[in-house]
């Protein structure tokens, strides 16, 4: 699929080892759009490394299809469950490599960072996620597995903290650096 300059496609990652979610969606002059969502359903397998595998496999196929410009993960959120946590944790590093190794760029968003992102409310709860992600991308279905929505709200909070308010690639790292590039801009009260 060849893209046009200013069309970006954004492949959203919400990683598991029992149920992945995915979500893809495409950005032409601003405005987002949802291409595809949907889940892996691992649980069937008993096998750590079959699902592994069939992560890697379908992250690289949906590359392979859509070659996308950029790869969002959620990052992995800490629990008391050290069993659980490796195995996310492997679930996202797979993701990732299977991404990268077709050249895409991938980075990863805490999930109070993708709440905030979708909702303004990092504590939302995954219907509040999907709801949101319902009225900004306009569509009506609503997945059998809110996976799917958390994975495309990754995507989208990357479109979101890669773009400036206008809609133009940020050159700012932070206040500092915004500070520094607009002095005229900044007011000091000086009040004792």
């Amino acid at each position: 699929m060849a893209k046009s300059t200013n069309r970006i496609t954004i492949l959203g990652i919400d990683p598991g080892t029992i149920v992945m979610g995915y979500g893809l969606i495409s950005i032409e002059n601003n405005k987002p759009t949802l291409i595809e969502m949907g889940v892996l359903k691992l649980a069937k397998y008993k096998d750590q490394y079959k699902r592994l595998l069939i992560i890697h496999n379908k992250v690289s196929e949906l590359v392979r299809i859509h070659q996308p410009n950029a790869f969002a993960v959620e990052a992995p959120f800490f629990g008391k469950n050290v069993q659980s946590m490796l195995k996310l944790g492997r679930a996202q590093g797979v993701a990732i490599a299977a991404a990268m190794a077709s050249g895409v760029e991938a980075i990863e968003y805490l999930p109070k960072k993708v709440k905030q992102s979708v909702t303004g409310n990092g504590n939302a709860t995954k219907e509040q996620v999907w709801k949101m992600l319902q009225q900004i991308l306009k569509f009506e279905e609503q997945p059998e597995f809110l996976d799917a929505t958390d994975a495309v709200a990754v995507a989208l909070c990357h479109y979101y903290q890669s773009t400036s308010p206008l809609g133009t690639k940020s050159k700012l790292g932070g206040w500092e650096d915004f500070i520094k590039a607009n002095p005229d801009k900044v007011k000091i009260n000086k009040k004792h």
